[in-house]
């Protein structure tokens, strides 16, 4: 898959291409609906799929305190539209400069120069271009003009309501990563780099993987989960072969101890030992919320719950791993 982050690195001549535009926060199984459906046009029209996408949600600069935390970074929202088969992508970077275009000129230099478009996908509630002012159906009378269709697509839904990245980041916050799952088509992910902890698990007989706080994607809520750690080494861009483990997950700052000042994502890794991730980039996938997160009277009843929740992570895994 090519990596664009700016239309001036598309080389002439690249369509033509059938684009899909959206902000794809989280890549859920409405946003890979429309990419499949991109897929099937594309193979029609012997075209490329592109996404085209933005470096922030538009809602950072535009309205800032209505914009949510996103669900994914910007590379993980990259490795995820690569799985689901895109063929490039374009991030755009989302500044005044791109906010004050004009829709006709969004559509011009991107959609039709750079891209080449033959048909773009959206959404019937994209908006785009200096004050919002382009909307699918501006897209549609522009495209007659400039050789592209478009094809505005429905939402996807689920259990009587739209899914959408607001939806996976109500259930992700309530700690539901099972159902965050389903609308995702995938376990949710964080990111980050493997840092040196207090060590305390290893204390306790139960050494854990320290994710830096500056972990890639939304953290869910407090608590214990089942999940997996996938070990990418320390190749920071996730090309090494990567290594998956059977995980027990901690989040949250320690109650029994309280001496950690912000939220942690440390994972226990389950029937290994020596193993050394120090530096490396790790992902931990949520599978299963066990319990919540609690404070102890004693390390005795922590190792206690310790050795109970294993146990569990490795049913919940076992069940729905």
């Amino acid at each position: 898959m090519i990596v664009f982050r700016d239309p001036a690195e598309i080389p002439a001549g690249f369509g033509p291409s059938v684009v899909a535009i959206g902000k794809f926060d989280g890549v859920h199984s409405g946003h890979r609906a429309v990419i499949d459906r991109a897929r099937v046009t594309a193979t029609d029209a012997g075209a490329r799929v592109v996404a085209v996408t933005f470096d922030r949600n538009p809602l950072s600069l535009l309205r800032p305190e209505l914009c949510p935390e996103a669900l994914v970074s910007v590379d993980q929202k990259i490795a995820l539209l690569r799985d689901a088969g895109v063929d490039a992508v374009l991030v755009l970077r989302f500044d005044e400069a791109l906010a004050a275009l004009a829709p006709e000129t969004f559509a011009e230099r991107i959609l039709v120069d750079a891209l080449g478009a033959v048909c773009v996908m959206v959404g019937a509630d994209f908006r785009f271009g200096r004050g919002g002012a382009g909307t699918p159906e501006f897209l549609v009378e522009f495209g007659r003009g400039h050789g592209f269709t478009v094809d505005i697509v429905g939402d996807v839904q689920g259990g009587g309501r739209r899914v959408s990245s607001t939806w996976v980041r109500e259930l992700l916050a309530a700690g539901q990563v099972e159902d965050a799952a389903r609308l995702l088509g995938r376990p949710h992910a964080v990111r980050a780099e493997v840092v040196h902890g207090l060590k305390r698990g290893r204390e306790l007989g139960y050494p854990t993987a320290n994710l830096a706080t500056d972990a890639e994607g939304f953290i869910p809520a407090d608590g214990v989960y089942a999940g997996w750690l996938v070990d990418e080494g320390t190749d920071a861009g996730g090309y090494a072969p990567a290594t998956r483990y059977a995980a027990a997950i901690s989040i949250g700052t320690n109650p029994t101890f309280d001496d950690v000042p912000v939220r942690q994502v440390e994972a226990y890794v389950l029937d290994e030992t020596g193993l050394d991730l120090y530096g490396h980039i790790v992902q931990v996938q949520f599978v299963a919320r066990v319990r919540g997160m609690v404070a102890f009277e004693g390390i005795d009843k922590l190792i206690a719950q310790m050795d109970a929740d294993v146990t569990d992570v490795r049913a919940a895994l076992r069940s729905g791993g």
